[in-house]
């Protein structure tokens, strides 16, 4: 049993997924840490050896299958087994299993936070040259919010993640697919049908994929006595220090109710007068600074058309008040078609980004449900939901 004293952005995930080891396990060791809502930087706990997956050697194997299977190298097992070989690989004998490897600059290790976002930037950025980054603006606590470009076609594509805190797992998802395009592109390879290159030549993708990262670090990570805000987001959340059902920026401000379309109506319709987890839609439209950024990148870019990616739902809103394009209700059946979610005809909303992009272009605009579940969704559907999120995006760049 090895002592462990926790850092500032430490989560229980975060540890298990560098030790290898589970939530359980975890929580196992230390009972009163599944009580507490977060860890608390200074706090010891006890991380349990970690535990190693085990084969019996079957009839046929040899060293390049079971490799293959568990997704590890030759190299690794072989250090993990003295004295097997591909020439000596013993039906029946017991191996002890590596950690699975991964080639992927993007994957979870637990929360997937803003410190992962911008490590892996610079990471694909010196893995694919083609790709270029920047910054939109800033948010409250003074968090660069990063862009992600990449393409240089004629016809541009915005898309957005993370508006609402409580539902990150739309970063990672379209991170994902990011480095997913860019390492098709670099290979000459397709990607679940569709040509990278076609995509490069004829569209230039801006992707913003944390619009909100004190609100996620918030929900991720809670706050401490010691955080100048600490008294205001405790009174905001009604004493709770559990944070994870937290929408809004640090300002306690739903960004997804923050830009200038019919936002007097929608003020009315939430009834929210003061700062809370969701739906305070603030003093005025774009008087919060990530959403100034957002729209102020936005009409720099003029996209043809864009995408706010939220959880969850499976469904795709493609409407606002009648000032959409003929086109839209086509494009998303047929981005419904691709990520089997279901377009829908949304009525009694306004302010939202999808919204004013609409309103303000008169461009097709989307808003895409992305999983099923309750925020935040679970890390185990992660996979599922990334791709379905790339089809969604590749699909709009095909049309």
């Amino acid at each position: 049993m090895q002592q462990y004293t926790v850092n500032k952005g430490d989560t229980l995930d975060r540890i298990a997924a560098s030790r290898g080891l589970s939530r359980t396990h975890i929580i196992n060791a230390n009972p009163w840490v599944g009580e507490q809502p977060y860890l608390v930087p200074g706090q010891i706990i006890f991380l349990p050896s970690s535990p190693r997956r085990r084969y019996v050697i079957q009839p046929g194997d040899s060293p390049d299958k079971v490799a293959a299977a568990f997704r590890i190298q030759e190299a690794s097992l072989f250090e993990m087994n003295p004295g097997l070989s591909r020439s000596y690989f013993p039906e029946g004998r017991v191996l002890v299993l590596p950690h699975a490897e991964s080639d992927r600059i993007v994957r979870l290790e637990g929360e997937y936070g803003y410190r992962h976002l911008c490590r892996d930037i610079v990471r694909l950025s010196e893995a694919y040259p083609r790709l270029s980054s920047g910054t939109i603006g800033e948010s409250v606590l003074g968090k660069p919010i990063p862009y992600v470009k990449i393409g240089n076609g004629k016809k541009a594509i915005h898309v957005n993640a993370s508006i609402h805190a409580n539902e990150w797992i739309t970063t990672p998802c379209i991170m994902h697919f990011i480095e997913e395009y860019a390492a098709a592109l670099k290979s000459g390879m397709r990607w679940n049908g569709y040509d990278p290159r076609q995509w490069f030549e004829q569209c230039t993708l801006w992707v913003v994929p944390m619009v909100n990262p004190d609100g996620v670090e918030l929900v991720q990570e809670g706050v401490q006595p010691s955080n100048p805000y600490y008294g205001m987001l405790t009174a905001w959340n009604g004493g709770r220090s559990d944070y994870r059902h937290w929408k809004a920026n640090i300002n306690g401000v739903d960004l997804g109710d923050q830009f200038p379309a019919h936002w007097d109506e929608e003020v009315q319709r939430r009834g929210k007068k003061s700062p809370g987890p969701r739906d305070y839609a603030g003093t005025s439209p774009l008087s919060e600074p990530e959403a100034e950024a957002l729209a102020a990148f936005t009409v720099k870019t003029s996209p043809d058309a864009a995408v706010s990616l939220h959880s969850q739902g499976q469904e795709i809103y493609w409407n606002y008040r009648n000032y959409e394009p003929k086109e839209s209700r086509e494009w998303s059946r047929r981005l419904g078609q691709a990520s089997g979610y279901r377009p829908v005809k949304l009525e009694g909303s306004d302010a939202g980004y999808k919204d004013w992009f609409i309103q303000e272009f008169r461009r097709p605009g989307f808003t895409v449900e992305i999983g099923l579940g309750k925020n935040p969704l679970p890390l185990e559907d992660f996979d599922n939901i990334a791709l379905e999120t790339g089809l969604v995006v590749g699909e709009l760049m095909s049309i």
